[in-house]
């Protein structure tokens, strides 16, 4: 059986996986993910018992139990390239042997679920409301660095939105991959639905001018109008895709659920996202704990 060398699968001297910083003992079967180190606080003040709380760069990570679960709140920071460190470190501290460094033969699965922020892209979804994202689509091209890539994503629904887009050969190639359907069904009752763009930015990528002149200045209007089979795309951030990707390779179930704090159609922008934020992660840990 192969060993995982030191150089690709670096251990702390206290045996905790490198960025993450948790042993497997420290790690809920069910994780809430979150962009913002400041939201983990806020969501395990709701906890009946904290475990741990562990702090490195922007990975904060608390667990404990709430109404007899127990469940690990993760902040990730922002973007896909932390979201790849992070999905690969998660499954590596349940699916690895961090001291002999090989590969466990029984497999498990984590139930991950995003809880962010986001900007609406359809007139109709109103700031203060929330979206379940039924599908993440890639725009970051993280997935394509990993062989398995093909085999998660929808191919339909990706060539259907290359071809309508006339996708630019000069970006990374696109990819559409779903939201496990168990975590739809426990969790995304009451929200709008669609698909969510991810971008590998917060300005450019997201059609955001300031100083610099946009090579994509219609990306929003594209995103806007793509309709497949009634499924349209509804809002905007910066993690969801890589965690479908990744998950889906891995065989960990994902969900992503966001509270609309802008509307990019009708430029609006919410009056106190703070207080929208609070009120989804009360219906989470409801939805997860009941």
């Amino acid at each position: 059986m192969r060993r995982i060398e030191e150089s690709e699968l670096i251990v702390n001297p206290d045996g905790s996986i490198y960025h993450l910083h948790i042993l497997p003992e420290q790690l809920a079967d069910d994780i809430i993910v979150v962009g913002d180190p400041q939201r983990v606080e806020i969501i395990s003040s709701y906890f009946d018992t904290i475990e741990c709380k562990i702090h490195n760069r922007e990975f904060v990570t608390h667990t404990g139990t709430l109404n007899g679960k127990r469940l690990t709140v993760l902040a990730t920071g922002i973007g896909t390239d932390n979201i790849d460190i992070v999905m690969n470190e998660l499954d590596a501290v349940v699916n690895i042997d961090l001291k002999t460094r090989q590969v466990k033969n029984h497999k498990k699965s984590l139930n991950i679920v995003r809880l962010g922020t986001s900007g609406a892209l359809q007139k109709d979804i109103p700031v203060d409301s929330f979206v379940f994202s039924s599908y993440g689509l890639g725009l970051d091209g993280l997935l394509n660095f990993y062989k398995d890539r093909d085999k998660v994503i929808d191919q339909e629904m990706t060539n259907a939105f290359v071809e309508y887009a006339e996708w630019n050969k000069d970006l990374a190639r696109p990819y559409i991959v779903s939201a496990s359907k168990n975590l739809e069904d426990k969790i995304s009752k009451g929200m709008y639905k669609g698909i969510t763009a991810t971008a590998p930015g917060f300005y450019g990528p997201q059609g955001r001018e300031l100083r610099l002149a946009l090579s994509q200045p219609q990306i929003n209007n594209i995103l806007e109008n793509f309709n497949y089979k009634n499924h349209v795309i509804t809002n905007f951030e910066m993690e969801t895709s890589a965690i479908y990707g990744l998950g889906s390779i891995l065989g960990h179930q994902t969900a992503t659920v966001c509270a609309i704090i802008a509307n990019r159609y009708n430029k609006t922008y919410s009056a106190d996202y703070k207080k929208t934020v609070v009120k989804l992660i009360e219906i989470l840990l409801g939805h997860l704990t009941s």
